[in-house]
């Protein structure tokens, strides 16, 4: 009779072991994934040993209920022990195995600034309907963002930062409507911004600058209205500036910087919420406005490098706050207003104009 209670525990044990457990083709798709890269330096998967994925795993974590994979978090710059221990970062080559579109409960996708790893992104990622976080920032990635990325609903992280990423950005992804962060920074994407990417209603972050990104600013953007920061810098982004982005509800930061911009600034941009204003190194033209007011807070407005004419508007004096301000390289003319904020800036931000004089330049 013991032998039989004996028997019936073991099998207790072991079905229940195997309920805890990460499915095994869970396990064999990570070492899928392990197998296409390379890693030598800290040797951080030393951990993946074992019948259990979800058990120290390290960078791996499992959702509690089901014991599916959820999560897969792997840096090369963190704030791990080993890295701070070494004073190092970490480096990586290989690729990123389609492997890992057979975890179907994966949430993140967290495989970032490992320098070294290349290839392209698997278009199977699209088919993972829980997928909430894409962060491959950092690596030397290639290929092209897959065309249907619009397929991941939930997904509320997309940053493909400092790769090689190529051709346009997709039409799709204008229907990831859970998109609060979007960083495709120092690439080389080329083409229009979709017109509709005002669709991104959740959207808090829109990051592109250090592309080959052309065509108009869409005005659809103003539509966003979480929108905080807006990066098109370092682009081939002509037209003019909407005037509807100077009434966006909490834009803070607007770089628009090294891009083939011209027209008029417009009037709204100086009585907005914008903080960070640099419209820098474009072609606009025309008369500084003479709207600036109470509502006027800028930390930083920089209009250098443009075809700007005419004098300073005098209405400057009376903005709330001007940390730095740049109107260097223009055609300006005339009496550089006394008193705040001209009063704490150098000859460096006002050098290289037609006829400008007074302090900090010569006298009139």
């Amino acid at each position: 009779m013991g032998g039989v209670w004996f028997i019936q525990a073991v099998l207790l044990l072991a079905v229940t072991t195997a309920v805890q457990s990460c499915p095994p083709a869970e396990r064999a798709a990570l070492l899928q994934f392990k197998a296409a890269l390379h890693e030598t330096k800290f040797d951080i998967f030393k951990t993946w040993t074992g019948a259990d994925c979800c058990n120290k795993w390290y960078g791996i974590s499992c959702d509690r209920g089901t014991h599916r994979v959820a999560d897969i978090n792997l840096r090369g710059e963190s704030e791990e022990k080993m890295f701070e221990k070494a004073n190092q970062t970490g480096y990586m080559t290989g690729r990123i195995s389609p492997a890992i579109c057979k975890l179907h409960r994966l949430s993140s996708l967290t495989i970032a600034d490992w320098k070294g790893i290349s290839g392209e992104i698997p278009g199977c990622i699209t088919s993972l309907p829980f997928l909430r976080i894409v962060d491959l920032v950092g690596n030397r990635i290639i290929g092209k963002i897959p065309s249907d990325i619009g397929r991941l609903h939930r997904l509320t992280v997309l940053n493909v930062a400092d790769n090689g990423i190529s051709g346009a950005i997709p039409a799709s992804l204008t229907g990831l409507r859970s998109l609060m962060h979007l960083d495709l920074r120092n690439n080389r994407l080329s083409g229009p911004i979709p017109r509709d990417f005002g669709s991104l209603r959740m959207l808090s972050r829109a990051l592109l600058s250090g592309n080959s990104i052309s065509g108009p600013i869409p005005s659809s953007i103003s539509r966003i209205y979480r929108l905080a920061d807006l990066d098109l810098s370092r682009n081939q982004v002509s037209g003019p500036i909407p005037e509807s982005l100077g009434k966006m509800a909490v834009l803070y930061t607007l770089n628009l910087d090294m891009n083939r911009l011209s027209g008029h600034i417009p009037k709204s941009l100086f009585v907005s919420g914008i903080s960070d204003l640099n419209i820098s190194h474009n072609a606009l033209e025309g008369a500084i406005p003479d709207a600036f007011g109470e509502r006027s807070y800028f930390t930083a407005l920089d209009l250098s490098y443009n075809n700007l004419k005419g004098a300073i508007p005098k209405s400057i004096s009376s903005a709330a706050y001007i940390g730095h301000l740049d109107l260097s390289h223009n055609h300006l003319c005339g009496a550089i207003p006394i008193g705040s904020p001209f009063d704490h800036l150098e000859a460096s931000s006002f050098v290289y104009n037609d006829c400008l004089c007074g302090k900090p330049l010569k006298a009139c």
